[in-house]
């Protein structure tokens, strides 16, 4: 059976501003300072997928960055634009058409593009094991991740069985408080939700039938208009009413509840890379606890993010504060409110300044 790896880049990186922006968003950034996001999710994949094999799924304002800085590791043809943002329900069953209307049936094995991984070999080895799976069975499985901490920053899955390396999924869980999240782990059944996931592009396609009826029409009219003259025409009629939906509240969810899901948990020193806070994944702190990067001056600050880009950006008497510097903006906010960052994005657009989005 064929394998395909496909990588969603499509996504804004609104919590990254003002580093990252519309046209070149955090995972076409280096952020670790050892090459950009989206190809070091390609190198990762590549180790088990072939180099023709290997998808990008991204907007039509990212396509031309996009194949450029992935060139010599996907094939343009390769990089499918979205016409607009719909999430990832729609993000996936595209690719799945594309996949199955074009190349033929396939497991797909699918990672966001901003991850932080660790331990490559071992995410290799529980990819193989979810492989095999999804070629042996009609299930859709996901990479759960050992977690390391009560955090809350991430969604959990709850699974069942403790013998073998495939484990039956009971259900997902929202990001939790820090006592629920804590019970999570004490439980000793319960892993991080990677949103990494592996399966049949048919069987995918046939979950979203299912479960989300209106949205497989639309991709249904996109696949049947896939490798005829109307095939543009057709996608960018449709793909932007398609209804916006992740794939886990459209399909994991109720798959999971019917027992059609299972989960590989791993070890692999996973971070989802998600906002200024996480920049100590990337970067080893200072001695007080610090990541600063560029033309910087800290003196009595502990616990800080600082980034500038090329402006010397001074701070004193600081702690738990995030403070980005770009040509043309420059972002400040309390650490614990990184989250957040993507609320002033929202009310830039909200006051019509598009020149900084």
């Amino acid at each position: 059976m064929n394998h395909y790896g496909v990588i969603m880049a499509g996504g804004g990186g609104t919590r990254f501003w003002p580093m990252s922006r519309q046209k070149k968003p955090k995972q076409l950034l280096d952020l670790s300072g050892s090459g950009l996001m989206v190809n070091e999710a390609a190198e990762r994949l590549s180790t088990v997928i072939g180099k023709s094999n290997l998808f990008i799924i991204t907007s039509e304002a990212q396509y031309p960055d996009m194949t450029v800085a992935t060139a010599g590791r996907v094939f343009p043809r390769n990089i499918l634009a979205e016409p607009a943002a719909r999430n990832t329900a729609a993000c996936i069953g595209y690719s799945a058409m594309e996949i199955l209307k074009k190349y033929g049936d396939g497991v797909m094995v699918i990672t966001p593009a901003d991850h932080y991984i660790e331990d490559i070999e071992s995410l290799a080895d529980a990819f193989k094991t979810a492989i095999l799976a999804a070629e042996e069975q009609d299930k859709l499985l996901t990479i759960g991740i050992s977690p390391t901490s009560p955090s809350t920053a991430f969604g959990y899955i709850r699974y069942a069985g403790s013998k073998g390396r495939v484990r039956p999924v009971l259900g997902f869980k929202e990001k939790p408080d820090t006592v629920t999240a804590q019970s999570y782990i004490d439980s000793g059944d319960h892993l991080w939700n990677s949103g990494m996931f592996i399966w049949k592009a048919s069987l995918i396609l046939e979950k979203l039938r299912e479960f989300v009826p209106d949205v497989y029409a639309d991709l249904e009219k996109i696949g049947n208009a896939m490798n005829t003259p109307s095939e543009q025409e057709v996608l960018h009629e449709v793909y932007p009413n398609i209804r916006r939906i992740s794939i886990d509240y459209a399909v994991m969810e109720p798959a999971a509840s019917n027992g059609d899901v299972a989960v590989i948990p791993c070890s692999c020193g996973w971070n989802d890379v998600g906002s200024w806070d996480m920049m100590s994944v990337l970067h080893k702190p200072d001695e007080n606890g610090n990541v600063a990067i560029g033309d910087v001056t800290a003196v009595d600050v502990s616990g800080s993010v600082i980034f500038s880009t090329g402006r010397k950006v001074a701070a004193l008497g600081l702690s738990d504060i995030v403070i980005v510097e770009t040509p043309d903006a420059v972002m400040v906010c309390p650490k614990d409110r990184a989250q957040d960052v993507r609320k002033i994005v929202d009310q830039l657009a909200a006051e019509g300044r598009n020149e900084l989005l």
